[in-house]
Formats: C-alpha cells, sequence, structure tokens
C-alpha cells in the first residue's frame, strides 16, 4: 500500500469515526422519539459518511474533478434512494407499532375483536405479537363467556337449592307442629315421611360436597385398575329394583369375550357417576320403556360405556346445557323430580368423567338419548 492509499484509508476511517459519533449523539438524544425518525436518522448517517470522506479526497486532490463528480452523484442518488427507504421502513414499523399499541389498549378494556386490524405490511417480528396478542384476546374472551356462563349456573343453582330446600323444610315443619299439637293420627306414618324427606335433604347435600370437592381440584385419590364391565353390572344390579317400581325395564350389554375392560381410576367415582347416569334415565323414561347400559372396546383401545334411555329425546337448544351445575330438562321445580334434588347428578358425572381424563357427551337417538363416556385404558406398566 503507497503513501496515498494510507492517507485515503487514515482520513476515510477518521470521517466515518466522527461521522458515527455525530449520529450515535443524535440517535441518543432522539431515542424517545418515533421509531420513523430513529430509522431514518440511522439510514442517513452511513450516506453522510461516505459524502464527507470523498469530500475530504477530492479536497486533497486525491481523486480527479471528473471522477469525483461521478462518485458525488452515484452517493447522492444512493442517499436519495437511502432516504425513501428509510422512510418507508420507519412507516410500516411505526403504523405497526401504533397497531401493536391498539391492540394492547383494546386488551385492557375489551374482548371484541379489534377494528380495522393491520395493513398486511407488517415485519415478522411485529406481526407475531399482533398474532398472540389476538390469541391472547380469544382466550380471554373464552375464559370471560366460561366465567359467565359459570356464573350464571351458580346463580341457577342457588335458585333451585333454595325452592327444592324450601319445600321439604316446610313438609318438616308441618309435621312436627301437628306431631307437636296431637293433631296427627297415623304418628309412625308421619315419622317415616320425616326420615324419608331427611334423606331425601341428606342426599342433596351429599351431592353438593360431591360437586364441590370435584371442582375444587383436590389431590388425587389412588387410582387402581377398574373393570368397567364388573362396575356397569353391579349398576345395573343396585338399580333394577328401582327401575322395576318405575315400570321400566333395564338390561345391560357386554363384549362376548372375557375382556374385564379395565380402566384407570377409583372405583366409588366411576359408580357414582355409572349410578347417576342410570338413574337419570330411568327417571325421565316412561312406563313401558327400557333403559340400555353399554359397554364395549374403542378401535383405538379406548373404554365405552353408553347409557340409553326412552326419554323421547332433549331440545337441540338445551344439548350444550345438560352438564351444567343445576340443569333440569323438565320445567317443574319439584323435589321429586330429580334424585338429587338439585340438578347434580350429571354435573357430579361430567366431573368425575373428567378427572379421568375421560370425554362424556350426549346425543339424541331413536325414541330417547343417549348419554357416551369415553376412558382411557389401564396403561400397559399398571
Amino acid at each position: 500500500m503507497n503513501r496515498d492509499q494510507a492517507t485515503i484509508l487514515g482520513l476515510t476511517a477518521l470521517w466515518t469515526l466522527i461521522v458515527a459519533g455525530v449520529g450515535g449523539l443524535v440517535l441518543w438524544r432522539l431515542r424517545r422519539r418515533s421509531v420513523r425518525t430513529t430509522v431514518i436518522v440511522a439510514g442517513l448517517v452511513p450516506m453522510i459518511a461516505a459524502l464527507a470522506a470523498v469530500a475530504q479526497s477530492v479536497r486533497a486532490m486525491f481523486i480527479s474533478p471528473h471522477d469525483s463528480l461521478v462518485v458525488l452523484w452515484t452517493l447522492a442518488f444512493s442517499g436519495l434512494l437511502g432516504l425513501a427507504m428509510s422512510i418507508l421502513l420507519g412507516h410500516w414499523i411505526t403504523t405497526s407499532s401504533r397497531d401493536v399499541g391498539r391492540r394492547l389498549r383494546h386488551l385492557g378494556t375489551s374482548y371484541e375483536p379489534v377494528e380495522g386490524g393491520s395493513n398486511g405490511n407488517v415485519p415478522a417480528e411485529l406481526a407475531a405479537i399482533t398474532d398472540e396478542l389476538e390469541l391472547t384476546r380469544q382466550r380471554l374472551a373464552a375464559s370471560r363467556e366460561r366465567e359467565r356462563a359459570l356464573e350464571a349456573s351458580r346463580r341457577e343453582l342457588v335458585a333451585f337449592m333454595s325452592h327444592d330446600l324450601r319445600t321439604p323444610l316446610a313438609g318438616l315443619r308441618a309435621v312436627s307442629e301437628g306431631l307437636e299439637d296431637g293433631v296427627v293420627d297415623d304418628v309412625p306414618g308421619a315419622l317415616r315421611q320425616m326420615r324419608t324427606t331427611v334423606d331425601r335433604m341428606t342426599g342433596l347435600v351429599d351431592d353438593l360436597f360431591e360437586l364441590s370437592r370435584l371442582t375444587a381440584a383436590p389431590p388425587p385419590r389412588r387410582r387402581v385398575a377398574v373393570s368397567l364391565r364388573e362396575l356397569a353390572e353391579d349398576v345395573v344390579g343396585e338399580t333394577c329394583e328401582h327401575a322395576r317400581s318405575e315400570g321400566v325395564s333395564l338390561t345391560v350389554s357386554t363384549p362376548p369375550n372375557d375382556d374385564r375392560l379395565a380402566v384407570h381410576g377409583d372405583a366409588d367415582e366411576l359408580t357414582r357417576a355409572v349410578t347417576n347416569l342410570v338413574g337419570n334415565a330411568i327417571r325421565h323414561t316412561e312406563a313401558g320403556g327400557t333403559v340400555k347400559l353399554a359397554v364395549d372396546r374403542e378401535s383405538d383401545g379406548r373404554v365405552r360405556l353408553a347409557v340409553t334411555d326412552g326419554c323421547g329425546g332433549i331440545p337441540d337448544d338445551d344439548l350444550g346445557r345438560v352438564f351444567d351445575i343445576g340443569w333440569r330438562g323438565d320445567e317443574q321445580r319439584t323435589p321429586s323430580s330429580s334424585s338429587t334434588g338439585g340438578g347434580l347428578g350429571l354435573a357430579i358425572a361430567r366431573g368425575v368423567v373428567e378427572s379421568h381424563e375421560g370425554t362424556i357427551a350426549v346425543s339424541n337417538v331413536n325414541g330417547g338419548c343417549a348419554f357416551e363416556i369415553e376412558l382411557p385404558p389401564v396403561p400397559a406398566n399398571t
């Protein structure tokens, strides 16, 4: 490298450092300004550094006037192009940043979709932030809807419980006052009526406790291999007398092989869930009808249990509310209209099934409806 080249290199480096220092200071002073301004300054600094270095080389006579004019014009057009690109990039980033800010402000005050979405000219990083904000908005909106539905269910449950408790309590008071006044002739019958009422109220309290335990996510109970086949047969044996008294036929079908249809779970909880489904089916099936309980294994290994009744079907608008707390399909709010008194049987069944990592669903079939439970099989290492 000769002396002239070394001098040009040194001057270029010097002016680059000077312009870089000034540009860094300007950027520091403008650090709280808009992104568009900082992007434009960042795009202009290299061009100014190049122009300063060329101008110094011309003054030092290292470049001929003709060559320097060509270089200066080239740098000028390059500078204009860089300025235009910086302005365009700054506009895109500023617009996207404002859109992100608008979504953040909207997220804190509303769960509705943001009007006037992004125009599409968004850098990938800001586009990812925008998409994440939209997903967050959707999750919050869904959570809010679930919260509203839960609150509505709670209010409905309180209203139902008030009615279902007020009626038997009024009956107990009337019978007790009659016994106290000595106006009841059949004292043993009155005592039996009081005991029946107390038993029904005890069942209601037990259901409330069980539902509270399921929704509070307590520490899981010890899970063992439970034969759903044997469980279904036991439930049918325990409820057959109830079905006979209602004039309903109760049948159970299982696979012809010796498959125990074992699942991993708590036998008491699963028995309660299946008993609730069978009791609900018997209660809503007219005399002379049939309730069918079927257990089999799906092709993917999951165990399926289905309870089919003759209730005549559930309105489509109510299918999504069947498992809500306190829901009932009948209009009459009398204690005898439900075995649990508060419409908690199906809600408890859903809680039990979901705590066992299973699914429960209801659908209308010919003449009635079918409640289907699917549970994962016993793990191979169990």
